[in-house]
């Protein structure tokens, strides 16, 4: 809830929990193609034939009704070509699209913010992706298919590999190089399928479909890229940490220097590391391929000049586009510039309810005291995804139970829409503080951050002097 005087308007917490419309019906069909995929398209099981027809049912009124039914067709009797499992990949698609559309208009009439106009997809011209690297790719994952997850092995998967090799020197390919590297990977851990006791289905359904779908040129070349000249102030820094893997995005709004609409705005960086740097070590990988992780932790705004953005508000920084501004406070921002702030649009291929992140302002809440953590607004629990909290912040679950204000991220999870929190503010010896989830990432002087920060240099220096070692021989 955002008072009128602070900003403008209230949350309507009320519309972030009633049901939308279809949604629930469209999910469950894409659930039950899902599940076509754990036995293979080889040898369907009449079940599987159901779901197939209940997907072709699905786009029955749209303009992939005739290719699907005939896909679905071929696939229950298990003669799929290439382009049939294509159709079936699209139509997936297409239902997560909607659903998608569906709970974004949803999330846009709860902030009472507008969105941008859809992206488009960029035809690919010269330098169009190398036809027989595509069709490879699309045999693989054709093969995988018909297979299915419990059929996996590892000779299958292995199979992946040369195309990846193959992709990754070419910058037109490299997405769905990387795509098909990190997917292989997992599939690789998880072999042989046949003693699987748990299949993600959605997660590799997911990466099947998107991947299937990029090797039909000319989709999926990339968007369009513009400039950026205004200010930037940050809003928070969302921190994804995988084992061999780490990425920071910092929210921010931008006030474009020609007086334009401000915009919501992404700035995203992702680093390598080993398994051994957690925590405080983290930042330190982050910390030198993006100069805006200092100006969010110092709570400075930046200002840009010519910054390279995509069409759905992702700056593809670069240093010498940008310079450190004057202090801006992130909830000072969040109280006044956020609430007008226009949303970036989103790609055709990213239209995915796990693709939704809105920056959102709460205050005037109370905090659940008994079951799942939750904000209740209005009298209306919204889920607290106190999960994502990166464990290098002095932000912690803790602390957002007794907070009064929130900036943080409206996702939609698990059947709900929840606020994943990115900074609070709370009472802390009668005075108010501020705590960032991102307030680690340009250095510390807070007691323990420092102390973590000193184990996490020695660990990252030992580690680089192992590698120069290694390149050295």
């Amino acid at each position: 809830m955002v008072p009128p005087d602070e900003g403008g308007g209230l949350m309507r917490a009320d519309l972030l929990v009633e049901p939308v419309a279809g949604l629930d019906e469209v999910l469950a069909v894409v659930d039950a193609f899902d599940r076509t995929l754990v036995g293979g398209l080889l040898r369907p099981h009449p079940t599987q034939a159901g779901a197939l027809s209940e997907l072709a049912a699905a786009v029955a009124g749209t303009p992939l009704a005739g290719r699907v039914a005939e896909a679905a067709e071929k696939a229950a009797a298990g003669t799929a070509s290439e382009d049939h499992l294509v159709a079936l990949a699209a139509a997936r698609t297409a239902l997560l699209g909607a659903a998608h559309d569906a709970l974004a208009a949803r999330a846009e009439e709860a902030t009472g913010r507008g969105l941008g106009e859809d992206a488009q997809a960029v035809p690919v011209g010269e330098g169009e992706p190398v036809p027989n690297l595509l069709v490879a790719a699309r045999t693989w994952l054709a093969d995988l298919a018909r297979a299915g997850w419990q059929g996996i092995d590892h000779d299958l998967i292995a199979d992946c590999a040369p195309v990846v090799f193959a992709m990754l020197p070419d910058p037109t390919l490299r997405r769905l190089a990387t795509l098909l590297d990190g997917f292989s990977a997992e599939l690789a851990a998880s072999c042989p399928g046949a003693t699987l006791e748990r299949i993600p289905l959605r997660r590799w359904a997911d990466l099947w479909s998107r991947a299937l779908l990029s090797t039909q040129a000319p989709v999926d070349a990339g968007p369009a890229i513009g400039t950026a000249t205004g200010r930037l102030l940050p809003l928070g820094v969302d921190v994804q940490e995988h084992p061999t893997a780490a990425q920071a995005q910092v929210h921010a709004v931008f006030e474009p220097a020609d007086g334009g609409p401000s915009r919501l705005v992404r700035a995203s960086v992702s680093v390598p590391k080993p398994d051994t740097v957690v925590g405080v070590g983290v930042w330190q990988l982050l910390r030198p391929h993006l100069s805006l992780l200092t100006a969010a932790g110092e709570g400075r705004a930046m200002d840009l000049t010519d910054m390279p953005i995509t069409t759905e508000g992702d700056l593809i920084w670069d240093d010498a586009h940008a310079r450190t501004g004057e202090p801006a406070d992130a909830f000072a921002t969040a109280r006044v510039a956020l609430p007008t702030a226009v949303a970036a649009p989103t790609a055709p291929l990213d239209r995915h309810p796990t693709r939704i992140s809105i920056p959102v302002f709460l205050e005037g809440y109370a905090v659940a005291e008994e079951g799942a953590p939750a904000l209740v607004l209005a009298g209306h629990p919204i889920p607290l995804d106190v999960d994502r909290i990166p464990a290098a912040s002095p932000l912690t679950p803790e602390a957002v139970a007794t907070s009064t204000a929130c900036i943080g991220l409206l996702r939609w999870d698990a059947g709900a829409f929840r606020i994943q929190p990115l900074a609070v503010e709370t009472t802390v010896k009668k005075k108010t503080v501020a705590l960032h989830a991102g307030a680690w990432a340009g250095g510390t002087t807070d007691k323990l951050g420092v102390k973590a920060e000193k184990a996490a240099t020695e660990a990252v220096a030992a580690l680089r002097e192992r590698a120069g070692k290694l390149l050295r021989k």
